[in-house]
């Protein structure tokens, strides 16, 4: 059977961070809320399993996968899970747990850069806090991104197997998610990261190498992709970007 992703319509999100992995690993996936064909019935069917009055384990929130009577949320969890079957991680028990300690880290940076742009109230429109956001913002792009990015290029730099993973010799999904990161940084935020190869340079060579593998290359180039947009995790509004690069 495949893998049920449920995940909100029309958005990357923090679906996308197990997209990524399903996709490079060419991975038999339903992403169970998106096309044509759903007509709504796969978002009306994520709801139901969010809302059930009854079942046990319900998740709080997508993303969610089922792999067959099993329900594994957030997106950690979820990479954990699916690590070691997708040849994504170690199977080594205690390495698992270290990979997992990077996507957690990547878990919180993602939460930042959300309240970017709601840094008052997710039940608020992004217009009703925008004085809030810009210093919410400024502040991120001064301080928080080069704290995050430092760190993983220090990672990256401190592998004993070299720099081209985070972990490793291979690729795992902390990997793919470094990649998404870097891409939804540049789109949001496209004047203050103008110089990110210059300041990263294994961060850059690993999200170019990323985006050369086939799998990736063909999925973004298809229409499982969904563009960057103001709905998202990451967003663009360009009064919230540095004035200059």
């Amino acid at each position: 059977m495949p893998y049920e992703l449920y995940y909100w319509d029309g958005i990357q999100g923090r679906g996308e961070f197990v997209r990524l992995a399903l996709e490079e690993a060419g991975a038999d996936y339903v992403d169970i809320c998106r096309g044509p064909a759903s007509k709504g019935q796969g978002t009306r069917a994520m709801l139901a399993i969010m809302g059930s009055k009854s079942e046990p384990g319900i998740p709080f929130a997508p993303p969610f996968l089922k792999d067959g009577d099993l329900i594994i949320s957030h997106v950690a969890n979820i990479l954990m899970y699916l690590g070691p079957t997708l040849g994504l991680a170690p199977r080594d028990e205690a390495q698992r747990h270290e990979l997992n300690s990077l996507q957690l880290t990547i878990t919180d940076l993602v939460a930042e850069v959300h309240d970017t742009h709601h840094p008052i109230a997710t039940s608020k429109y992004y217009e009703e806090q925008k004085e809030e956001a810009k210093a919410r913002s400024a502040e991120f792009i001064d301080n928080r991104i080069p704290k995050y990015l430092g760190y993983f290029e220090r990672v990256l730099q401190q592998n004993p197997r070299g720099p081209a993973h985070v972990f490793g010799s291979g690729l795992t999904y902390v990997d793919l998610s470094l990649f998404q990161v870097y891409e939804g940084l540049r789109y949001a935020f496209p004047r203050a990261t103008a110089h990110l190869a210059d300041r990263y340079p294994h961060l850059a060579a690993l999200h170019a190498a990323v985006m050369k593998r086939p799998n990736i290359a063909r999925y973004l180039q298809s229409d499982r992709r969904i563009p960057f947009n103001e709905d998202g995790i990451f967003r663009h509004y360009p009064e919230l970007d540095r004035s200059e690069a």
